[in-house]
């Protein structure tokens, strides 16, 4: 499972709006005139960016085959183990996909920057102060074993995930003040204020649990029986740790919806687990794993050249996609007495040689990361000036005085792999910091030495660590690499128990709630957060509550730069790198739509095309 995937809680590759004054919701306008502020609306829709752009009686999401056939099998990968079908906890490692039995409230388009349409909820009303927000349950929904799903369930959900569940979502809701259920099909939201802008949306992301199934079950505890859900697959069968098959609900209440119509071809999903990434490739080029993402630009480049692609019976492609691209970074551990002093942080991004990376171990796949919110109008560049400034204003004195004076910029070298200068620049902030080389060896002035770990989990991460800890080593530190299996990584990650790891932070087009939990102090103390680097700083955590407040898109696009700067002078993390497409390959039996999501793959709208997967049976047996 992916650190930042908690909401949806699948590692599968498939996987409102608010815009004017506080509290005024930008949904989809009402039948019969506009939703005027102060005014109550029910509506079909919301997004937090604008006029949602599909009416009340779309008939099916524009990219999809509204046509698709249903049929066939699709084999992916996973990698690691899992003990468990209840990955809401920290408890356990969940299967990869097993979020696909259940529904949410509403469907978020991959088409829109946050906007969400109907699903399990077929309306939404907002009150007239935006102090809450009701859903309306649509009369067809139906759990596995017939049961309707109802506002019971709604509210059962929502207090067991923010009682029992990962503290994601304590932290997610943190400004919902209760859930009642008004009547068996209405369930109500009311809030702390009408400041939280995308509170209504992110409940729309909520997952429905069935309360009669639950409440013969321990929900703190890992489970491996196959839950009961409402969505588009159950679990037909599994191997606890090696693979799990689900089955598509032939009779699945929401297969006509305009949401879901077109989605959810395959007749089953199979996933295998393999050891690493090494392994799950080979099995793809045997023919046992149907499709996989790529996320290894070496492997990428080289690795694809066997006798199926050759003869065009296996598919690679790059699709273009419009996501921010967030942040990924070796973080280390603030918790940690090392690595408290600003500047040993900034010798460990000074002796980061990325150009040198780039060339030898990516083939130039990547480009620099350096926003908290790159690829996206959100990251901040130059100095700040006009409205952020102002903000940024009111933390003089107790942020970075660089933010006023200096653009942020990471150091970049020639690609040579002799970091001369950056080395130049480590030892002298190091010794700024009060340690001195002596015999080879950093030290402090107790005479200890600078050392740490570094945890990963698999190779991948291994041949671009040892480079770094060369670099490292240069300049008298002693650094380990530890590497360990994805069960044992999750859990030394979610008890902080690591002195630098690799962290990656994805971000939405609409920043708000989550960032509380990559970044406030109450997070950095709750074992299974997201704040993996141990962020702790009262101008940050302001900073966090103005962007989630924040009244409208052009004071979110301020605040959000703010806070980026703030991060960046900081020096948290070392920045990593990132990718502006997918990277696919599949064995040639699919049949695809015409065009793709912008904001996602939109593997959920594929389908097995018989004549292909005919032809291709025929082709593998003459390889």
């Amino acid at each position: 499972m992916r650190r930042r995937d908690l909401l949806s809680l699948s590692a599968a590759p498939f996987a409102t709006s608010w815009g004017l004054a506080p509290g005024v919701l930008r949904a989809a306008t009402p039948a019969g005139g506009t939703a005027a502020p102060g005014q109550a609306v029910r509506t079909h829709a919301l997004s937090l960016l604008g006029e949602p752009a599909l009416p009340a009686d779309f008939p099916h999401f524009p990219w999809v085959n509204p046509a698709a056939p249903k049929g066939g099998e699709i084999a992916l990968t996973a990698l690691g183990s899992f003990d468990s079908f209840n990955g809401f906890i920290i408890r356990g490692t969940a299967a990869v996909g097993s979020t696909m039995i259940y529904d949410t409230l509403l469907k978020e388009s991959a088409d829109e920057a946050s906007t969400e349409y109907p699903y399990l909820a077929q309306w939404i009303d907002l009150p007239a102060d935006r102090l809450g927000v009701s859903f309306e349950i649509n009369p067809a929904a139906r759990w596995h074993d017939g049961r309707p799903v109802t506002a019971a369930d709604v509210v059962f959900t929502f207090n067991t995930l923010r009682q029992h569940g990962r503290p994601f979502y304590r932290s997610y809701w943190g400004d919902v003040t209760e859930v009642v259920a008004e009547s068996e099909r209405r369930a109500t939201f009311r809030f702390r204020s009408n400041e939280n802008r995308e509170l209504a949306l992110i409940l729309g992301q909520m997952p429905v649990l069935p309360a009669h199934w639950w409440a013969t079950r321990d929900f703190t505890r890992p489970l491996l029986e196959a839950p009961l859900g409402s969505g588009p697959y159950r679990i037909e069968r599994f191997e606890a740790g090696r693979s799990v098959v689900y089955r598509r609900v032939e009779d699945w209440w929401a297969r006509d919806i305009p949401t879901c119509r077109g989605t959810q071809n395959f007749d089953t999903m199979r996933y295998e687990y393999f050891r690493d990434t090494t392994v799950a490739l080979e099995a793809f080029k045997a023919g046992q794993i149907d499709f996989r993402t790529e996320n290894v630009a070496r492997d990428w480049a080289t690795a694809y050249d066997f006798p199926a692609r050759r003869r065009g019976l296996v598919k690679l492609d790059e699709i273009r996609h419009e996501l921010p691209t967030g942040m990924q970074s070796w973080a280390v551990n603030l918790r940690r007495p090392l690595f408290q002093d600003a500047r040993v942080r900034r010798a460990l991004v000074e002796l980061f040689d990325f150009e040198w990376m780039n060339a030898n171990l990516f083939f130039g796949a990547y480009a620099r990361t350096s926003s908290y919110f790159s690829n996206s109008e959100l990251a901040s560049s130059g100095l700040p000036a006009g409205r952020e400034l102002a903000i940024l204003e009111r933390f003089r004195g107790r942020i970075p005085n660089e933010v006023f004076t200096t653009e942020y910029r990471l150091p970049v070298t020639d690609g040579s792999g002799n970091n001369r200068e950056g080395l130049r620049r480590a030892l002298a902030l190091l010794q700024e910091a009060g340690w001195r080389v002596q015999d080879r060896r950093l030290v402090n002035p107790r005479g200890q030495r600078f050392e740490f770990e570094i945890l990963i989990q698999g190779p991948t991460f291994e041949r671009i660590a040892l480079p770094y800890v060369q670099a490292l080593e240069r300049v008298g530190m002693g650094v380990r690499v530890r590497s360990v299996d994805p069960a044992q990584y999750q859990t030394r990650i979610d008890a902080f128990d690591y002195d630098m790891t690799v962290d990656s932070m994805g971000q939405s087009l609409s920043p708000g709630n989550e960032q509380r939990d990559y970044f406030t102090c109450d997070k950095a103390r709750e074992n299974g957060s997201q704040n993996v680097a141990g962020i702790c700083d009262p101008a940050v955590d302001e900073l966090v509550e103005l962007v989630v407040t924040a009244p409208d898109r052009e004071e979110l696009v301020a605040r959000t730069r703010a806070l980026d700067r703030v991060l960046l002078w900081n020096n948290f993390v070392i920045p990593h790198w990132h990718s502006r497409s997918f990277r696919i390959a599949y064995w040639d039996k699919f049949g695809r739509p015409e065009r793709n999501p912008r904001y996602a793959l939109g593997l959920d709208s594929w389908w097995v095309d018989a004549a292909k997967d005919r032809a291709l049976g025929d082709a593998r047996r003459t390889l």
